[in-house]
């Protein structure tokens, strides 16, 4: 459901900046509003899953979740649109933050990558659903369509849930909630993010380094909390899940903004239809779903750094070729590219949270899988951030009917350089986890 709502507004945000009269940054901060909000509430909410009950939170993610996709189509301006897509972010972090934490709780550790696979799977496929019926849909009825399904499905979950999900899994019960820490690690993430997209200017600058300033006393605050919102011994003391969560974080800096990059190129710069240019997206999520469950259960007979870690280079290589992209790039060299990142995503992220929910307690279940969705959504953010910056400098405040095709080729081009860079620093980080099955 989640993963399908972020592909299919991808492919709607062009027909949604033309209706709305937005520039291509306001488009960005609508797919940058829901990772941002879901992100700085991720680990909060999987303390509480943990200490109340990650079914309960689970399904009150459901429910706000579904109640903001049914509210966002009434949105009536950009504006508007954005802070209920804030809201929708609450709910998806509730959702996040407790849906791995039961599947390992409910899995034997032999099993664990197998189940991983499948739901790295479902969230694939849910991806890969999303440029198809979301450029159907926006083509043929409206925008608005999107969120509709969306909550509709989310009513269908709501039901499975009640009925199918029996029992409930709790870990270790905190009586004191870390409210300073969870202060201090949101306001952080948020002036780190909107600062980051705004470098190019002053104050932008000011934010990143009050963000910085915020997070180093974050991390004096959480070592001295009794039970403090993030456990920095945790990130000190395990090699593996420190290791395997930075790559997670630098893979998704690296591949998440392409979409974006794509879904813009291709029905500005090629002049695609909203259906086609779903079409040509969905190679690569196809890919990723097909791959991930193969990679799932090979890291349970393999160490899963050796599989991330090629998944990773393969990755790597993909963002390697769109660099040379222009104009005349053909619809072929572009489908083939973004088979390339999906057989590389595939390979990567299952093997990459096995490893990091192999390596700690029963009783950190909730903590490790928030952790995860929260490398996942920063590292979304911080590439989302990376183009929004480029964009600043380039666009300007142009809307998205008019665009300087030349000016965003070069915003796609030096994207790109940054991101293969990026990329290919995480090949080590992947690398220096260490075997999870010795430990």
């Amino acid at each position: 459901m989640t993963p399908f709502m972020a592909s299919s507004v991808n492919v709607a945000l062009p027909t949604i900046g033309k209706e709305y009269s937005l520039d291509p940054i306001a488009l960005g901060w609508i797919a940058t509003a829901y990772l941002l909000s879901a992100a700085i509430f991720l680990i909060p909410f999987g303390q509480l899953a943990d200490s109340y009950g990650r079914k309960k939170i689970f399904l009150l993610g459901i429910i706000v979740y579904s109640i903001f996709s049914f509210l966002i189509p009434s949105s009536g301006s950009g504006t508007v649109l954005i802070i209920l897509r804030i809201c929708q972010g609450v709910g998806a972090a509730m959702i996040f933050s407790t849906g791995v934490a039961i599947l390992t709780s409910a899995t034997p550790p032999p099993d664990r990558g197998k189940v991983l696979g499948i739901n790295v799977a479902s969230v694939y496929l849910g991806l890969s659903l999303g440029p198809f019926l979301g450029g159907f849909l926006t083509e043929y009825f409206s925008w608005q369509s999107i969120f509709y399904i969306n909550g509709f499905f989310g009513l269908i979950v709501l039901i499975i849930t009640i009925r199918k999900l029996k029992g409930e899994w709790i870990g270790v019960r905190i009586n004191k909630f870390d409210i300073m820490g969870t202060v201090l690690f949101c306001f952080s993430m948020t002036v780190l993010i909107v600062g980051f997209s705004r470098l190019h200017l002053q104050v932008g600058i000011w934010m990143v380094v009050t963000g910085i300033i915020t997070g180093v006393f974050l991390i004096l605050w959480e070592k001295k909390a009794s039970y403090p919102i993030i456990n920095i011994n945790l990130f000190v003391r395990n090699r593996a899940f420190t290791s395997s969560n930075v790559a997670a974080l630098i893979n998704y800096c690296a591949t998440a903004a392409v979409t974006f990059l794509m879904s813009l190129y291709l029905q500005n710069i090629k002049n695609l239809s909203p259906r086609t240019t779903g079409l040509v997206l969905v190679s690569q999520p196809i890919c990723m779903a097909m791959i991930s469950l193969f990679a799932g259960r090979l890291s349970d007979k393999i160490e899963p750094r050796y599989v991330a870690s090629f998944g990773m280079l393969m990755t790597v290589i993909g963002l390697f070729f769109f660099i040379f992209i222009h104009s005349e790039s053909s619809i072929v060299f572009i489908i083939l590219n973004l088979i390339l990142l999906g057989i590389g995503f595939g390979f990567f992220s299952s093997p990459n949270t096995n490893a990091i929910m192999s390596s700690v307690p029963k009783d950190m279940y909730g903590v490790a899988s928030a952790t995860v969705g929260t490398m996942r959504l920063s590292g979304q953010m911080l590439s989302m951030g990376i183009v929004l910056m480029m964009m600043s400098i380039s666009a300007g405040s142009s809307t998205v009917t008019n665009v300087d095709s030349n000016g965003f080729l070069m915003t796609v081009r030096n994207a790109f350089i940054v991101f293969t860079v990026i990329c290919f620093i995480g090949v080590f980080f992947s690398l220096a986890r260490g075997n999870i099955r010795e430990k």
